[in-house]
């Protein structure tokens, strides 16, 4: 399977660089036709490494550039995150060819690292623990990544009831998500009083939490039909993993920004804020939520993932 996406996304890469057509392209800014070539090269070296597996089988030196292949298509596959809550929402993409690139990068991820695993897999034996809560540094991660997202989610809950906060009103908030092209989902909420980006950061806060709490790993009574039921891995660790990869990077490097900002380094882009200070401090608010999330989600993340494994069963003595 990997052999075959690595055929696949080569191939992508290969038609999109001769129509010139770019897959890295980020909000209004778009990457260079020439980096499609990129995409091009990491396909035809896994196919190639893929390839060398199934005929020489997983030596050190295949394992140690499937992983570094993994690495390179989670690069590619960064801001995954942000084309799927813009879809969510019933908003139009900014390049339906670089969510495609994202998406076969991020499936491209999961292939390479399952081949990089592929003789470690559990034996037939094998059940999975009993659940748990995860450990109490874990725990505490959880709680600081919810409190991260406090200041984020008062900000907005205060510009959709109408207040002013950082010299921006309900009024300009609603002209600025005309002018970035809001779908019409999401400006009928706001005029509802419910900010998408609150309800997405709830929703993350209940993940977040699902991966520290035992009721992550079996349904809970709630869940009516599925009660008792264990939770597939991949079910909060898919999202999880998405989400870490995303907001963590994300968060780290706007607060290195805001803090180059904040010394005088550089200057704050103003954007459609009223100054560069008032941009400044819904920067700081922002980038801190995302960092603090992010890390959180990504400690858990490796909590819930170690917590689940399965085990193997004791072999049962007869006669």
């Amino acid at each position: 399977m990997a052999a075959l996406w690595a055929a696949v996304y080569g191939a992508f890469g290969l038609a999109c660089a001769l129509h010139g057509t770019p897959l890295f392209h980020d909000g209004g800014i778009r990457g260079a036709a020439a980096l499609d070539w990129f995409v091009v090269a990491v396909g035809a070296v896994a196919a190639l490494v893929c390839g060398m597996v199934v005929r020489h089988g997983l030596r050190p030196t295949l394992r140690v550039l499937l992983w570094v292949l993994c690495g390179l298509t989670g690069i590619a596959a960064f801001s995954l995150l942000m084309d799927v809550i813009t879809l969510m929402v019933g908003q139009g993409l900014d390049s339906p060819a670089a969510t495609a690139n994202r998406s076969l990068a991020a499936a491209g991820a999961f292939l390479l690292a399952a081949t990089a695993r592929a003789d470690r897999r559990p034996t037939t034996g094998a059940t999975a623990p009993p659940p748990s809560p995860a450990p109490g540094p874990v725990q505490l991660a959880a709680c600081a990544g919810t409190v991260a997202f406090l200041p984020y989610a008062a900000m907005k809950l205060v510009w959709v009831s109408g207040g002013t906060f950082a010299g921006i009103g309900y009024e300009e908030m609603i002209a600025t998500s005309e002018r970035n092209g809001a779908s019409g989902i999401w400006l009928t909420l706001e005029s509802w009083g419910l900010d998408v980006t609150v309800l997405l950061a709830a929703l993350g806060t209940f993940l977040l939490w699902g991966l520290v709490r035992p009721w992550g790993q079996v349904f809970p009574r709630w869940t009516l039909l599925l009660h008792r039921r264990r939770v597939p891995r991949w079910l909060p660790l898919t999202p999880a993993l998405i989400g870490a990869a995303t907001l963590a990077p994300y968060g780290m490097l706007g607060i290195g920004y805001c803090t180059l900002a904040s010394v005088g380094v550089m200057t704050m882009r103003q954007g459609d804020a009223p100054s560069s200070q008032d941009a400044l401090l819904m920067g700081w608010i922002g980038m801190v939520a995302f960092a603090g999330y992010g890390v959180a989600l990504t400690v858990a993340a490796r909590s819930y993932w170690l917590r689940t494994r399965p085990i193997d069963r004791p072999p049962v003595r007869t006669g």
